[in-house]
Parts: structure tokens; sequence; C-alpha cells
């Protein structure tokens, strides 16, 4: 049982770094100008949702200022997670975003707070749809 745990933490730590950017030998992770805001969107295959929100929160970090959207697929279906900092929350909400995101996908809805928020959809094909209409709606700086 311990070597269980030992091995679903390292592999937990594997899917971490590959999708910060740490598994890309210490390259850059991708991200984009929208209207004077940072957007990193990752689309990422097989990453529980559970583990999204914690991968958010670190990828915030490495932007400083900015959005960072993830769509994981698993199973077909699509999870999003949409973070964005506390210094643009007020002109882009993340539930605003992740509903965006979600609704590309065939979701429905979604929720959170205005700096980290999840949604769902059952069309995992379509998972660049929503990293697509969340960039979309992105409101830029004045």
């Amino acid at each position: 049982m311990d070597e269980r745990r030992k091995l679903e933490s390292d592999l937990k730590e594997t899917r971490r770094q590959m999708a910060t950017g740490g598994g890309n030998g210490g390259a850059e992770v991708e991200t984009r100008d929208v209207g004077g805001i940072v957007y990193m969107p990752r689309l990422l295959d097989g990453m529980p949702a559970k583990e999204l929100k914690s991968l958010a929160d670190d990828l915030k970090k490495q932007v400083g200022s900015g959005v960072v959207a993830l769509v994981s697929v698993a199973d077909g279906k699509c999870s999003v997670v949409v973070g964005v900092t506390d210094d643009l929350t007020n002109a882009n909400n993340a539930v605003d975003l992740v509903q965006a995101g979600s609704a590309a996908v065939g979701g429905k809805g979604g929720g959170g707070r205005p700096d980290m928020a999840q949604a769902g959809g059952p069309d995992g094909d379509k998972a660049q749809a929503a990293l697509d209409a969340i960039e979309s709606a992105i409101k830029p700086l004045n």
C-alpha cells in the first residue's frame, strides 16, 4: 500500500511538472497577449479534474498577472478551470470565463469565485474550442 501511494504521488507530481513546463527542459509555457492581458491556455490530456485548481494556482504565480485556462479531457469529457490573478478580477471574472469555456464543450454552467472557477462538459472532442471561447471572452485592458 505504501508503495502504491508513493507511485500515485510521483505520478501526480510528474503530471504537474509537465503541465507547468517543468517537464520540457525548463522552456517557458506558451502565453498569448489578449488586449494587454497575458493569457495562458493549457490543453491537458487525462489530468484528473481534482488536480486542476491547484495547478491553476501554480500557473497564476508563474504568470504574475493574467488569465490561466486549463482544459483536461478524460473519458471523453472535459473539465475546465479558469484562474484570474487578483489584479484583473474586476474586468475579467473567472466564473464568466469558465462559463464561456463550458458552453463550448456542451456544459451548462460552472461556478466558483472571481479568481478561480471550474466547469465541465460532455464534448471532449471540442476541448480546443473551450480554450478559444475563453480567449474570446477576455476583456482587454483599457
